[in-house]
């Protein structure tokens, strides 16, 4: 029984430790957001600046036209490069949290064997059964977590690579599209 309060003064520990790394995961990808928007506002500035410029210095309809098309590819690739980097910053906030989930699942079902184990030393005679019987539920909770994770990481995985091939896909398309708009323009 002394050995109760020590339990609990490392669990609120352990717990009080977790909370701490949850909170220093979402305090830095926080920040890392709020820089990328930042650099992402101030090079949006730049590039407004400098196609207004652009603009002003436009003689006829022919250069505003070539002036637009030339525009367009740059900014869909900025717009695709800003996005991707949202993605990635998420998606290791995602798996730096999904650490400390499966560290806490761990954590808990070690702890959970432990007093069974403990709990079948003072059991009556026969009760050795219920205690295997709810191992092994826990063991087959633990297995059914386990396949829901791989195919969450697939999924995850999948839809990464699908998000790649339409930015990609997205990209190409405009610049496929600046040359066709050119050239029709001049042809007519």
């Amino acid at each position: 029984m002394t050995n109760v309060p020590a339990q609990i003064v490392s669990a609120n520990k352990a717990g009080v430790e977790t909370l701490l790394t949850i909170a220093n995961t979402a305090f830095a990808s926080a920040e890392r957001l709020a820089a990328l928007n930042l650099n992402t506002a101030r090079a949006l500035l730049e590039d407004s600046v400098s196609n207004a410029k652009a603009l002003l210095a436009v003689k006829d309809v022919q250069e505003l036209i070539n002036l637009q098309t030339s525009l367009a590819q740059p900014a869909v690739e900025k717009a695709v490069a800003y996005s991707r980097s949202v993605y990635e910053i998420a998606t290791q906030t995602q798996g730096e949290l999904t650490k400390v989930y499966e560290s806490q699942v761990s954590e808990l079902n070690g702890n959970v064997s432990s007093a069974l184990d403990k709990a079948l030393k003072n059991a009556p005679a026969g009760s050795d059964v219920a205690v295997a019987a709810v191992k092994s539920a826990i063991a087959a909770a633990n297995s059914a977590y386990d396949s829901m994770t791989k195919a969450a990481k697939q999924v995850a995985e999948i839809a990464e690579a699908n998000v790649a091939a339409a930015a990609n896909a997205t990209v190409s398309a405009v610049g496929a599209s600046a040359p066709v708009a050119s050239k029709s323009k001049k042809a007519a």
